[in-house]
């Protein structure tokens, strides 16, 4: 009967067995995206207010970080200056414990509870701030009928994702337009690779006018905001239409599928940024044909950065700290020779008159000489260009280092016969490395004669390792 009845046990525990079937295991799929939510419905008080929901985060991550700064810029931000308000809640809605314990750094004290994060921050035009004013060009401004915004001055990141893709959705009036060279979703969604995508992406929304142009296979779009409505996409782009035809020339067919230009026309000219697939350009609104020539100058400088340093630059550009950032040696490769390049580009394209040209050349060298110090190396300027003494004497990489630039083109010109000048070496070079390849900073100068001639070694110890007269 004992053994009846152990039978029956067994009979009954694999139906229920069966029956019930195996427990399925829960796995917590790890959130990798970060997305932030901008209100730009809400101006008051000329903040913007974002929310962040975070991907999946430990203890490791504890950190969100503000930058100190941003590539290309050569000067100290300190975004955290301008945060009004940061507060973490939980899936509850109950608030986490945070703390500002640096300028640009909150502490999160349980992050892997955080559900979302919300923060204020103001605008950099019309904020006052003791010292290192942000330029215009690289902050950012909230007004009833736009706003411009640089990504390093409004969004931040995790400790420790920093390389996370990122999802924004901006809340902004019907009645604006918006460029940016960020793709967009069907549901209204901006995409980026990662933080150092978005700063390297400006947006413009507001009251704006857009025209476009195929340049040989690359989109080319304009937005512009203009206060009173003096300047109009298409004027600026009738304007540059040779211009982006000779850079794609110069250059042998331009390096990337889309490129985005970003104008805004107010009461303050401040100068241009580039970036990888975009520029911004902040100036005076006035009449388009007293604008006309030096938007042109400006446009063809920035335009060619799709060369350098989009294509050849350094690990420190490529992995870039915003935190406390690491400089390059190399601001006459970035800077310099493509302040060159943009003028000689005008020039072969008969855009420029040879007269122009030298008048162009004159100017640099009278500027490079009566407000610059002499002595200072494009090295040295390069590697403290952070520094109060260094920022004072940056603005002569666009004098000397253009001039330099030149020089080095004429002699790379003598060496070869006249075969090979300074843009068929950028331009080999760019086919080397690309956007995803970085050079090692400290062996470029060897590298760059390695693939030039020896005796550019002595142009480069004489003419941009130090300052010879």
């Amino acid at each position: 009967m004992k053994k009846l009845f152990k039978l029956l046990f067994f009979i009954i525990s694999l139906t229920l067995i069966s029956c019930v079937g195996p427990k399925k295991q829960i796995v917590s799929k790890e959130i990798t995206d970060v997305r932030f939510q901008l209100n730009l419905l809400d101006r008051e008080d000329d903040t913007y207010k974002v929310r962040v929901t975070p991907p999946s985060l430990t203890e490791k991550n504890n950190i969100f970080q503000f930058a100190s700064t941003a590539p290309g810029t050569y000067q100290v931000m300190d975004i955290g200056r301008y945060v009004r308000s940061f507060k973490a809640y939980d899936s509850k809605g109950e608030e986490l414990a945070t703390e500002q314990i640096s300028t640009n750094q909150f502490k999160l004290s349980s992050p892997q509870r955080i559900a979302r994060i919300e923060y204020q921050i103001a605008e950099t035009w019309d904020t006052a701030v003791e010292r290192d004013n942000i330029y215009r060009m690289c902050g950012t401004s909230i007004e009833e009928d736009h706003t411009l915004i640089n990504g390093q001055a409004v969004f931040g990141y995790f400790k420790g994702k920093q390389s996370n893709p990122i999802r924004i959705k901006v809340d902004y009036p019907d009645s604006w337009n918006i460029g940016t060279a960020l793709p967009m979703t069907a549901d209204g969604y901006l995409l980026a690779d990662n933080y150092d995508h978005v700063v390297d992406s400006p947006i413009l929304l507001g009251s704006l006018t857009k025209a476009s142009m195929d340049v040989e296979g690359t989109i080319v779009d304009i937005y512009t905001y203009s206060k009173t409505g003096l300047v109009k996409s298409n004027q600026i782009l009738e304007s540059m239409k040779n211009m982006l035809l000779s850079a794609s020339a110069f250059v042998n067919g331009l390096p990337v599928k889309r490129y985005t230009f970003l104008f805004h026309f107010e009461d303050i000219t401040n100068g241009a940024w580039e970036h990888s697939y975009s520029s911004e350009y902040v100036y005076k609104e006035e009449q388009w044909g007293d604008l006309e020539n030096t938007i042109l100058e400006v446009a063809a400088h920035e335009f060619f950065h799709v060369v350098t340093p989009l294509n050849i630059h350094s690990e420190e550009i490529h992995d870039f700290d915003y935190i406390d950032p690491k400089m390059s040696q190399h601001l006459w490769l970035y800077e310099g020779t493509t302040e060159w390049a943009a003028h000689m580009m005008l020039f072969r394209s008969g855009q420029k008159s040879l007269e122009d040209y030298f008048d162009t050349l004159n100017r640099k060298i009278k500027f490079n000489s009566r407000y610059y110090d002499p002595t200072v190396s494009l090295l040295d300027l390069a590697l403290n260009s952070y520094t109060p003494e260094g920022q004072k004497q940056y603005g002569n990489i666009y004098m000397k280092g253009a001039l330099v630039a030149g020089l080095l083109d004429i002699r790379l010109l003598e060496l070869s016969n006249g075969s090979k000048g300074l843009v068929d070496v950028v331009n080999a070079l760019a086919k080397e490395y690309g956007p995803n390849k970085p050079f090692e900073d400290a062996t470029f100068f060897d590298e760059f004669v390695g693939s030039t001639y020896p005796e550019i070694k002595e142009f480069m110890d004489n003419f941009v390792l130090t300052s010879q007269t």
